[in-house]
């Protein structure tokens, strides 16, 4: 699954670059959405990241993409790569300012872990 996102200026840190806080929210969203996808009707949370390292700057302007692609699965637990590259204006070739892989959990209405389907339509997870 691929999202795009346009850097705007309520994106900027002081410096006048991509704030690192609004990076990891995008990353954040776009793996939920990516495993709400997967897992139809199934209450999912992140409970973790594996690294988190800014590799480049990101300017106003950037046009970001984040590939986001299903890595593995547990019993309760789902974990999603997130690969995401920036295509500065008026350039043609995107350069990777940031990797990671996301891990979101299955939780029941009590906020416990439960059972994850291996299935992406499985009815399990229409409750």
């Amino acid at each position: 699954m691929d999202n795009y996102t346009l850097v705007r200026p309520e994106h900027l840190n002081h410096y006048g670059v991509l704030f690192g806080g609004a990076l990891l929210k995008w990353v954040d969203e776009y793996a939920w959405l990516a495993a709400s996808r997967d897992f139809p009707g199934c209450r999912l949370v992140t409970v973790g990241m594996n690294r988190i390292e800014f590799r480049e700057q990101v300017a106003n302007g950037t046009i970001l993409r984040f590939h986001i692609r299903f890595h593995s699965q547990g019993k309760t637990s789902v974990t999603y790569s997130v690969n995401v590259t920036a295509e500065p204006a008026q350039q043609n070739e995107a350069i990777t300012v940031f990797s990671t892989q996301v891990t979101l959990v299955r939780i029941d209405e009590l906020g416990k872990k439960c059972h994850l389907p291996r299935h992406v339509t499985h009815p399990e997870c229409a409750s």
